[in-house]
């Protein structure tokens, strides 16, 4: 059977992350939302998503097909049923469709015309930023759960303080020395050559992927996961950082989440709490407003390729667009439109040939290239948000 993965309804909830990236592969637990269903389904998926993101992240239709909404994290149970689907059937929650079967020669879906399956369980479903943070514990214990049974950790080295051992995985290649490792709270996942470095307290649930670094010293509190590559240090709470993005010095970080190629700059603090402990409201795309979160600690979103300075300050409930750079003392506004220069004495325009250039340095670092394609990309969000750019 060939899956397919789309977007759905939430996509313009999800900006700035849905930017550069579909919904699929927003990282929540330890795996992308596309790698969840792939090694549940046991087999590779393509994408329906936006036209410029397309080219990237293509789509691939044969003469029967199955359409996941991938804003739904997979369970054995909708698993299962997923892969049952038949002709003219579709798997529904309420009003929102889960997934259903098509045809290649299918010119339009009629849902009318389905069978609809009702899956009332609960599950987890990424349908807001905040979403990604808030929901992370569950998600780190569900991927954890799924990817380590009938499995051995490696064996982890007897310089660290472990509790609770039988909750902490470590992956072939992982290295963890001279820390304090507390798993009462949530399971702790170490990845394939991750490295926790010396005199480090983490607190689970925690997932640090494949090739991510922990330096020295660090207080790590659950729900957080660094993505592949990332690289942190300081304080961090309730957090979700992509892959190659780097907190890698003192501040504190809380209920945020980081896209792909960020960089904070040290001694930078988000507020993830007002003072007067009200519910905190964040900037929504789709509406062009602040809409509530219901939620009472909410910190930082920053999209892709954002950098930050030294001691850069954000309030609570802050949204950083795509390839901003923040560097002039005081708080910024809470939403920094994509393509962004300054901080809280004003913002012009980060033109596209200066992020660009930037974005092949940082890049080339970890030895992956900044090609045209990615260019194409980014130059089509510069486009998409220009009219918030009106200092």
């Amino acid at each position: 059977m060939n899956y397919i993965l789309f977007d759905g309804t939430v996509r313009d909830n999800l900006l700035p992350f849905t930017f550069t990236r579909p919904v699929a592969d927003i990282r929540v637990g330890i795996l992308t939302i596309r790698e969840k269903w792939e090694k549940y389904l046991g087999n590779t998926t393509t994408t329906i998503t936006e036209e410029y993101l397309s080219e990237k992240f293509p789509m691939v239709e044969m003469e029967e097909n199955v359409l996941i909404n991938a804003s739904f994290l997979p369970n054995q149970t909708l698993v299962d049923l997923v892969q049952d689907l038949k002709e003219n059937e579709a798997i529904f929650q309420g009003d929102e469709v889960i997934a259903f079967f098509t045809h290649e020669s299918q010119e339009e879906v009629d849902f009318s015309t389905y069978d609809h399956i009702e899956f009332d369980e609960d599950i987890i479903r990424i349908e807001h930023t905040w979403d990604i943070f808030s929901k992370n514990g569950e998600a780190i214990q569900a991927d954890f759960d799924f990817i380590t049974e009938g499995r051995k950790s490696a064996p982890i080295p007897k310089t660290n303080t472990l509790i609770h051992p039988e909750r902490i995985f470590m992956e072939e290649g992982a290295q963890v020395e001279h820390s304090i490792l507390n798993a009462t709270d949530g399971p702790i996942y170490l990845g394939k050559d991750s490295q926790v470095w010396e005199g480090n307290l983490i607190r689970g649930a925690f997932a640090l992927c494949n090739n991510a670094v922990v330096k020295m010293g660090a207080k790590i509190y659950g729900a957080t996961t660094i993505g592949p590559y990332g690289k942190v240090c300081g304080e961090i709470s309730n957090s979700v950082i992509f892959g190659y993005s780097s907190k890698g010095h003192e501040g504190y970080l809380g209920n945020a989440v980081l896209g792909e190629w960020c960089n904070i700059g040290a001694d930078s603090n988000n507020s993830n709490l007002k003072n007067n402990y009200a519910k905190v409201r964040l900037w929504n795309y789709a509406t062009e407003k602040f809409e509530q979160t219901g939620l009472q600690f909410c910190g930082l979103m920053m999209g892709d390729h954002s950098k930050t300075a030294i001691n850069t300050m954000f309030n609570t409930g802050t949204v950083i667009g795509v390839n901003c750079n923040i560097y002039v003392p005081g708080f910024p506004r809470n939403f920094v439109p994509s393509f962004s220069w300054g901080g809280a004495s004003g913002f012009s325009t980060y033109s596209t040939s200066k992020a660009f250039d930037a974005a092949k340095v940082m890049m080339a670092r970890r030895n992956v290239e900044f090609d045209d394609q990615e260019a194409r990309i980014l130059e089509h969000v510069f486009e998409l948000t220009k009219k918030w750019r009106n200092y």
